[in-house]
């Protein structure tokens, strides 16, 4: 009885997709117009900043990749990974000095950049550069956060908590919207699955898209095993090319992916990084089933 209730109300809530292509806000970062049908958008770069010239060298090699895709693209480096599992975890260069760099990545390479804020405290100083402010999946709940983001006038991408269900995020839009910010993305990045391992439900994508934004896959955290290492976590990033073409073909308006030149021996999240290397390969294949998805291949 309780499986078929479960089973009732996911149906009843999938019933309710009625323009599932259709009355969404389109969301402007710099020059790029993500989700209501425009193509399929890239948030991409390295985990954690490690240095400046290993963060600019990043930014160029992707800028170069996906101009000759035709992909647009937002480059990502977090400034302070402050969520980690052990106090010896390196964390970054932190917010003045992390910014710095990342503003250097928009003067010399054009790039609308994207970073994770932690407290309320950060959010005006960090909107000073970044054209998104992202909420990362264990605050999404924290109120004073999500409203100081808001109120900046800036894009807020919230990763949906592995706590959450995706229906659930209504909550998070609304609290955005009360600040009178409509520049709203959506992050699906898993679920907690029992200990030390997450799941990917691509229905939540669906359900999320039914408040009106655009909704971002990260299948490089999708592939995370919490914790999984002891002192960090683990990964699995042999079944990121696997979930972004699900993500894809299900009708996700971005994908979010982690990515490093030397993912072994990164310092944060390198288990679940994708090769730069490796890269073209997968955004070939998921743009092809994008634009098969609209009979355009």
């Amino acid at each position: 009885m309780v499986r078929q209730a479960h089973h009732e109300r996911w149906s009843d809530r999938l019933r309710k997709v009625t323009h599932y292509f259709a009355c969404m806000k389109t969301i402007v970062v710099g020059d790029i117009s993500i989700g209501n049908g425009n193509p399929l958008s890239l948030i991409a770069g390295p985990c954690v900043i490690e240095s400046e010239d290993q963060t600019l060298r990043h930014a160029e090699k992707l800028k170069s990749l996906t101009e000759r895709l035709g992909i647009p693209f937002i480059f990502k480096s977090s400034y302070d990974k402050a969520n980690r599992l052990s106090v010896k975890s390196y964390r970054g260069p932190g917010v003045k000095e992390g910014l710095r760099i990342l503003k250097r990545v928009k003067e010399e390479f054009g790039l609308p950049v994207l970073s994770d804020i932690h407290c309320q405290e950060e959010a005006d100083l960090a909107a000073e550069v970044l054209d998104v402010l992202q909420i990362p999946a264990f605050l999404c709940r924290q109120t004073d956060l999500i409203l100081a983001a808001a109120k900046t006038g800036r894009v807020v991408n919230v990763k949906k908590g592995q706590f959450m269900a995706p229906w659930d995020m209504k909550n998070i839009v609304q609290k955005i919207e009360s600040a009178g910010c409509q520049k709203i993305l959506l992050t699906e990045r898993g679920v907690s699955f029992g200990y030390n391992n997450l799941v990917s439900d691509m229905r939540s994508i669906v359900v999320m898209r039914e408040f009106g934004y655009p909704v971002i896959f990260d299948a490089t955290h999708s592939v995370q095993l919490p914790g999984g290492a002891g002192t960090s976590s683990g990964g699995e990033r042999q079944f990121v090319l696997p979930l972004a073409r699900a993500a894809v073909a299900v009708g996700c308006d971005g994908l979010f992916l982690e990515v490093h030149e030397d993912p072994d021996k990164a310092p944060s999240d390198g288990p679940n990084m994708v090769d730069l290397g490796m890269l073209e390969k997968l955004l070939i294949q998921v743009k092809a089933i994008w634009l098969s998805m609209r009979g355009l291949s």
